[in-house]
C-alpha cells in the first residue's frame, strides 16, 4: 500500500538473479572526466568508492565512438583496484557489422570485449556469463533462510554505530560527536540466544542541501542498498530532537521498500519524564510517521544498553510478520466478514464487487484482490480491507501490500 506522498524512489540499483545467484546491479553514473564539471580528484574518490563497493564492475563504452582519452584514463584507474573487469561495448545496434570494432577496445588491456545493444537486448546472456563466472564463491550463509539481516537506519548523529557497538559488546565502527563519521555501510555477524542476525550500519542520510560532495551521494545510496538488502529497517530516532523532515524521508524509504520496521527512539535516558510523557511522545512519532502506524515502537539507551535487550524479541517478530503466509480459504473468509460489515462502494449507479483474494507474495504481504472493476476499488476500501486483514492476523511492524485487478464475471 502506497500511502504516503513524496516518498517514491529514484533507483540507481536493482536486484537480479542469474544462474542461481542473486545480486545488486548499481548504476554509478557517468564518471565525469572533465575537471571543469568535477574536479579530478572528487571524480577519483566517487569512483573509488563505487569501486570499493563492488565485487565486479563493469565498464561499459560507446563502440561506435571507439576508444576514447577517457576510456583509456578510467581503464587505468579500474586496473589499480585489483578487482574483476567486465568490458562491455555498447550501441552495437547493427550487431553482426559492428561487432568487428569491438577489437579496438583489446588496446584498453583489461581483457576481452563484449560487443552489445542494449537498446535491442543482444548480447546480454554473454555479459551476464562473465559477471557470473566473476563472482565470489558462494559463501555458507549466502543461501540460509534463518539468519535475520537487520539495516540501522537514521539521520547522521543518531546512534546507529554506538547501538551496533553496544549489541557487539566492542567498538566495531568509529563512534564520534562529528555528523556522518560512518561513510560506508559495516556489515557484522551476531549470534545470541535470539538467532542468527547481520547488522548493517549505514552511513546517516543527511539533508540534501548539505550533499556538497559525490562521497555522500554514495552514502545515501549505501543506506538505500541497505534498506534494500535487509529484513528488518531499525529507524532510529533523537529522543532530544523528535520526528525531523529528515526521519520522514528515511523512514518513508523502508516503507516503500516493503520492509519490516521498528521504530528505535535513541537518547530516551536524555529526556525529562513526567506522568505520560511515554504516552505523549508515542502520539506524537506516529502523527510525525502516520504511514508507520503499524510499526511497534521502543524507547532506548544505546549509551547505558537500556532496554537494547528487548529489541532481539522485536526484530525476530517483526521479520516473521514480514515474512507472513495467509491460507487464501481464511482470507476471504476475512474478506467476506468485512465486506458484510462495510458494503463496497457505488459509484454513478455501479457497485464494486470483489470476487476474492489470494496472497501472491511475502515481504512484505502481498495480496491480489479480484473485482469487476478497477476504478470503483477507492483507496480508502482498500485502507478498510488492509485493516481488517491486520485485525485478523497482526502483520504488525510490515507494510501490507494490495493488487486490484479485474475479472469478467462469467
Amino acid at each position: 500500500m502506497q500511502d504516503t506522498p513524496g516518498v517514491t524512489r529514484d533507483r540507481v540499483y536493482a536486484e537480479t538473479n542469474w544462474r542461481g545467484r542473486n545480486f545488486t546491479l548499481i548504476d554509478t553514473g557517468g564518471i565525469e572526466i572533465d575537471t571543469e564539471d568535477i574536479i579530478l580528484s572528487q571524480m577519483r574518490e566517487q569512483a573509488n568508492l563505487a569501486i570499493a563497493m563492488a565485487d565486479v564492475i563493469l565498464f561499459l563504452t560507446d563502440i561506435k565512438q571507439g576508444v576514447t582519452a577517457a576510456d583509456k584514463e578510467i581503464a587505468l584507474m579500474l586496473k589499480k583496484a585489483g578487482k574483476p573487469i567486465v568490458l562491455v561495448c555498447n550501441k552495437a545496434d547493427n550487431f553482426e557489422k559492428d561487432k568487428q570494432e569491438a577489437y579496438e577496445f583489446y588496446n584498453l588491456g583489461i581483457g576481452e570485449p563484449y560487443p552489445i545493444s542494449s537498446s535491442n537486448a543482444i548480447g546480454i546472456g554473454d555479459v551476464l556469463d562473465k559477471i557470473y563466472e566473476s563472482f565470489p564463491p558462494k559463501t555458507d550463509n549466502e543461501d540460509e533462510e534463518d539468519i535475520i539481516k537487520v539495516a540501522v537506519i537514521g539521520k547522521p548523529n543518531v546512534g546507529k554505530s554506538s547501538l551496533i557497538n553496544k549489541i557487539l559488546g566492542e567498538k566495531r565502527a568509529i563512534v564520534s560527536d562529528i555528523a556522518g563519521t560512518t561513510r560506508d555501510a559495516i556489515d557484522t555477524e551476531f549470534e545470541n540466544d535470539k538467532g542468527k542476525y547481520v547488522f548493517i550500519d549505514t552511513a546517516g542520510i543527511r539533508r540534501k542541501s548539505k550533499i556538497k560532495e559525490s562521497i555522500e551521494k554514495f552514502s545515501i545510496m549505501r543506506t538505500l542498498l541497505a534498506v534494500e538488502r535487509a529484513d528488518v529497517c531499525l529507524m532510529m530516532i533523537d529522543a532530544t530532537e523528535g520526528v525531523t523532515d529528515q526521519d520522514t524521508k528515511i523512514a518513508g524509504e523502508a516503507h516503500e521498500a516493503g520492509k519490516g520496521v521498528i521504530i528505535v527512539v535513541n537518547k530516551w535516558d536524555e529526556v525529562e519524564k513526567e506522568t505520560g510523557t511515554l504516552e505523549r511522545y508515542k502520539k506524537e512519532v506516529y502523527e510525525k510517521l502516520k504511514y508507520l502506524s503499524y510499526a511497534p515502537m521502543i524507547f532506548i539507551s544505546a549509551k547505558t544498553g537500556q532496554r537494547v535487550e528487548k529489541l532481539f524479541e522485536l526484530i525476530n517478530h517483526v521479520a516473521q510478520q514480514n515474512a507472513m503466509r495467509v491460507s487464501t480459504s481464511i482470507l476471504n473468509q476475512v474478506i467476506n466478514e468485512a465486506i458484510a460489515i462495510v458494503q463496497p462502494p457505488t459509484d454513478k449507479g455501479k457497485r464494486l464487487k470483489i470476487y476474492y483474494g489470494t496472497q501472491a507474495s511475502t515481504k512484505p504481504p502481498t495480496f491480489v484482490i479480484f473485482v469487476n472493476n478497477k476504478e470503483l476499488f477507492h483507496f480508502s476500501y482498500e485502507r478498510y480491507l488492509v485493516n481488517q486483514i491486520r485485525k485478523e492476523f497482526g502483520l504488525e511492524g510490515t507494510p501490507v501490500r494490495i493488487i486490484v485487478r479485474e475479472k469478467v464475471e462469467k
